[in-house]
């Protein structure tokens, strides 16, 4: 007999994480590696976040924070969420965890029953599905399309929703694809959403503020507050200020929801690293110049890698408009054969191939429930995004 739950294998090892083992036993083998599957800024955190955490420990703020998070950070989120959102929480709706991945963990642990369905858009950041399912919860994946963009539309949402839908979890800029979506677009989503009153909405915005398009992003909440008593909202600093490491996500909702969320935490991993939360703190409320030069670099990555991917055979793309991936759709290049007479037979076959032959690594757009794609991160070096996009190109024209 297995000591092993049965919830458990029923998810997989995140496919980004095994990218990275595939591609430190290929660099240990002396291959030369360009990594463009990366998830994670390459910038490093600013010296004034950095130094908050210093005077932190100088302090003596190293003991154990409050399971829900420090005061001081939960003002700093309300107001950051008055200022982008337009909703006011007062402090007691809001939970500051180990990350964003542990508030969405959370969240779900802590309102789903076994066979609530959830909603999940595709493609999707690929910690989704496995965190439904280990929660008892059965994902219930809402295709949408090259044709759409990428964009979920009212009536894919309208087909998904059940009488045991639980939730709709909504990323954007998305995670692979980069798609931001409109005011008007997310007035017709609401517009479903109103229309079944049981369908809560989980908003992941950890990249609201690495957008590349020139108009102020819009939110769910600020286009339908009508929905804020269903809906979580749900954030960190990981992306925007390049702190990743630091682990700090924060939610704010319902008072019922985020009191679940915080006895459940509570009897998990207590509050978050009280020193990242000083450095929190500091990012949310000193200068936000960093975040602004992050995003113009990303947005000059984001030409470089697009123009290049554009000029390659067989891949189509849409640009993103947010985010720091690309999500190319490789579609046509099933099928055809490498130099040495293998069959490509799926974008999986696809990725290993430019792996071995270009020695690029880009991760398969089947772990994101869209076969026939692929991502590649642009937080890499201009030099890198370059020659990893030429070795694409150069690895394309070969298959026949």
């Amino acid at each position: 007999m297995s000591i092993i739950a049965d919830r458990i294998k029923r998810i997989k090892l995140s496919p980004s994480v095994a990218a990275r083992g595939i591609i430190a036993e290929l660099r240990e083998q002396g291959r030369s590696i360009i990594d463009l599957t990366i998830g994670e800024p390459d910038f490093s955190t600013p010296t004034h976040i950095c130094e908050a955490a210093k005077r932190a420990i100088d302090n003596g703020q190293t003991k154990y924070p409050p399971a829900q998070g420090v005061a001081a950070l939960r003002k700093a989120i309300a107001a950051r969420l008055q200022l982008e959102n337009g909703i006011d929480y007062p402090i007691g709706q809001i939970i500051v965890s180990t990350g964003g991945k542990q508030v969405l963990f959370n969240a779900l642990a802590a309102t789903l029953n076994e066979g609530d369905e959830v909603i999940v858009p595709s493609p999707y950041w690929v910690s989704y599905p496995d965190m439904v399912l280990v929660n008892g919860g059965e994902p219930v994946i809402a295709q949408t399309d090259l044709a759409s963009g990428y964009k979920l539309t009212p009536e894919v949402l309208e087909a998904a929703i059940t009488p045991r839908t639980k939730w709709l979890i909504f990323n954007a800029p998305s995670n692979p694809t980069g798609a931001v979506y409109s005011a008007e677009e997310l007035r017709a989503l609401a517009d479903v959403l109103v229309r079944h009153p049981h369908a809560w909405v989980m908003t992941d915005d950890m990249y609201a503020r690495l957008s590349f398009i020139d108009r102020a992003p819009s939110y769910i909440l600020a286009v339908a507050p009508e929905l804020a008593d269903r809906t979580l909202l749900v954030n960190g600093v990981s992306k925007a200020y390049a702190m990743t490491g630091w682990r700090i996500g924060y939610g704010a909702g319902p008072a019922g929801l985020v009191g679940a969320m915080a006895i459940l935490q509570s009897q998990s991993t207590s509050g978050a690293s009280s020193i990242s939360q000083a450095a929190a703190l500091e990012a949310l409320t000193g200068p936000q110049g960093c975040v602004d030069e992050f995003a113009a670099i990303f947005r000059e990555r984001c030409e470089v890698a697009c123009d290049l991917l554009a000029s390659v055979p067989g891949l189509t793309l849409i640009r993103p408009e947010g985010a720091f991936y690309a999500f190319p759709d490789c579609a046509a290049l099933i099928g055809k054969r490498t130099p040495d007479g293998a069959v490509i037979r799926n974008d999986e076959d696809l990725c290993l191939f430019f792996l071995r032959d270009a020695g690029v690594a880009v991760i398969s757009g089947t772990a994101y429930g869209a076969p026939g794609t692929f991502r590649l991160s642009f937080a890499a070096s201009l030099d890198d995004i370059r020659a990893g996009c030429l070795g694409i190109r150069a690895a394309c024209e070969k298959l026949a």
